[in-house]
């Protein structure tokens, strides 16, 4: 499993970013695919996830302005930003995990910085 952010940079408060995440090695009908963060100093949280049926959970702090989607045909997972915060300034990270029996397993994608000026 190979997972490629891009998308992030330097924007000013209320514009809008879209990351994308590309996959290789994931069906994306059976593993849950999410975008965490992590400011400095500060735990990786969860932002958005999509699971194998395409339901979509999001973290409160960012319902209503963030929309995660994903792309089978292009392997491709998208979290679309939209008027953005200085609080929404991390490090974002694409996740994919899989559930079996007993567990599970998380794979990383190596992050793509967001920062959003005042």
């Amino acid at each position: 499993v190979q997972l490629q952010a891009s998308g992030g940079g330097l924007v000013q408060a209320g514009d809008s970013l879209r990351l994308s995440c590309a996959a290789s090695g994931v069906n994306f009908r059976r593993n849950v695919m999410a975008w965490y963060r992590q400011a400095p100093g500060k735990q990786r949280d969860m932002v958005a996830t999509i699971n194998g049926s395409g339901f979509k959970n999001y973290a409160d702090s960012v319902k209503g302005r963030f929309t995660i989607s994903r792309d089978s045909a292009k392997n491709t997972v998208y979290l679309q930003m939209n008027s953005l915060k200085p609080e929404d300034t991390a490090v974002y990270y694409c996740n994919s995990r899989r559930v079996v029996v007993g567990g599970s397993y998380d794979y990383w994608g190596q992050g793509t910085q967001v920062t959003v000026s005042s």
